[in-house]
């Protein structure tokens, strides 16, 4: 009876002892029925106390750690045309291995002996560097030699000028003793003819007197015009003293202007030999661009140019190399609202595509086919679809990830945070909070040096 209506009849039936009814047992489903019923009410109070750890979900790729590991293309560094192919799809190949061989497409490197004409180019330049040293260096002897040559003339003119001063100094003496004769014999004469006026002297010796005095005289004035001569020459001298500087100088600016335009042609062909050089390694080495090698060991992947006669662009892909050996990771993409709960170091399990895996979010220890991994980069920089991208690598001393993953395989990573109890995992759920953001364990890991503390508690998002 389910005493549904307001008016209760239980009192009267008791009242009618009715014992039928006392001896009268319940069926035994219904009896069944209620012990399940208070079994699963056990059951689900016991599951709400248990512990749940908190987690969140995230899509990736399989990559590699090391970034020279991950799957590359190899580009022309030259315009070119493909000439010949030394490798298929899929061939293994090794560091340095040839893949394709290119022709030069530009007029300007046709010639199949430009290296041999620039190396001959530079070395006639480099012969016209030399022969302009050589003429600054002549020039230099030159102006050793005029500096010397000046200093020369300069003590030839000084002596030749203190000889003239001495000669001009003799001169005077003599005009002086010249000037004495003349008035000697002009006192002789003047006595004679006295004397001849009294008739004590002939006209002969008179004659005689008059003969001396005009000699005197004569050589007074040659003793003069000498003097004359001389103290002119002296003068002369002077001014040539006074110019030798001036016209050796002129020579030699003359030769110093003629020695730096040597250096300066010199200077110029060295600059044009370095630029040969240069020109002449450069098309030794695009010479040798013209073969594309492997940079590293791997497997040929795709010809993105396949053909022979096809056209490359510079710096245009042209085969695909995938790495033969390499350590693998995981790039999983999180949501802005998960990434506060990620940290470095935090552990990730893994579900890769292709491998059965039985997994519990909230019973980790009991998944089965899942492989762990810890967080090593996350990165600061949102992309093109608004996440942030962490790379996850294996974790040491666990289950080692499958040697058949390839970069690009896909992968669904699970965060493992913090423990809470069943029933506040369901009220978080039902009024759609975060995870918590605080760490309750306030150690992160133990090493020999000692316990490192964590980092203070992040404020939560309100």
């Amino acid at each position: 009876m389910l005493n549904l209506s307001p008016q209760s009849v239980t009192e009267n039936v008791r009242r009618m002892n009715l014992s039928a009814l006392e001896r009268v047992d319940l069926p035994n489903g219904q009896r069944l029925f209620r012990a399940w019923i208070f079994a699963m009410i056990a059951f689900c109070l016991v599951i709400l106390f248990m512990p749940w750890r908190q987690n969140f979900r995230a899509k990736g790729t399989v990559t590699a750690l090391d970034a020279t590991d991950r799957p590359q293309s190899i580009h022309s560094t030259l315009p070119g045309r493909v000439e010949a192919w030394y490798v298929f799809e899929g061939d293994t190949v090794k560091r340095g291995d040839t893949i394709a061989r290119l022709s030069e497409i530009k007029s300007d490197y046709f010639d199949p002996e430009l290296v041999e004409r620039t190396a001959a180019m530079r070395t006639a330049k480099s012969s016209s560097a030399d022969g302009y040293l050589a003429k600054a260096a002549a020039l230099a002897r030159q102006i050793i030699s005029l500096e010397q040559e000046q200093d020369l003339k300069r003590r030839e003119y000084q002596n030749k000028y203190e000889q003239s001063l001495l000669y001009v100094t003799t001169l005077e003496a003599d005009l002086v003793q010249q000037i004495a004769q003349l008035d000697i014999a002009a006192y002789q004469e003047r006595r004679t003819d006295s004397l001849y006026q009294r008739g004590l002297k002939s006209l002969s010796d008179l004659e005689a007197k008059r003969l001396k005095t005009q000699e005197a005289r004569a050589k007074k004035i040659a003793t003069e015009n000498k003097l004359e001569q001389s103290q002119t020459e002296v003068e002369q001298t002077r001014i040539a003293l006074e110019g030798v500087d001036p016209t050796y100088e002129g020579k030699i600016a003359k030769a110093e202007s003629e020695r730096q335009s040597a250096l300066t042609a010199y200077y110029t062909s060295i600059g044009d030999v370095t630029k040969l050089s240069n020109q002449e390694t450069n098309y030794r080495i695009r010479r040798d661009f013209g073969y594309v090698i492997v940079p590293q060991d791997g497997v040929v992947g795709k010809i993105l140019t396949p053909g022979i006669g096809e056209t490359v662009k510079e710096g245009e892909a042209i085969v695909t190399i995938l790495p033969k050996g390499f350590r693998a990771a995981v790039e999983l993409y999180v949501e802005p609202f998960n990434l506060p709960l990620i940290r470095l170091g935090q552990e990730v399990r893994f579900l890769f595509d292709g491998w059965p895996a039985v997994f519990f979010s909230g019973w980790p220890g009991l998944s089965y086919g899942t492989f762990k991994g810890e967080v090593v980069a996350i990165d600061n920089i949102i992309d093109s679809k608004g996440r942030y991208r962490i790379l996850v690598r294996p974790l040491e001393d666990e289950r080692a990830w499958p040697e058949a993953l390839r970069p690009g395989s896909g992968a669904e990573g699970v965060a493992l945070l913090g423990e809470v109890f069943v029933w506040y995992e369901l009220w978080r759920q039902l009024n759609a909070f975060p995870p918590d953001y605080y760490q309750d364990d306030r150690f992160v890991k133990k090493t020999e040096e000692g316990v490192k503390m964590k980092a203070p508690a992040k404020t939560v998002i309100k």
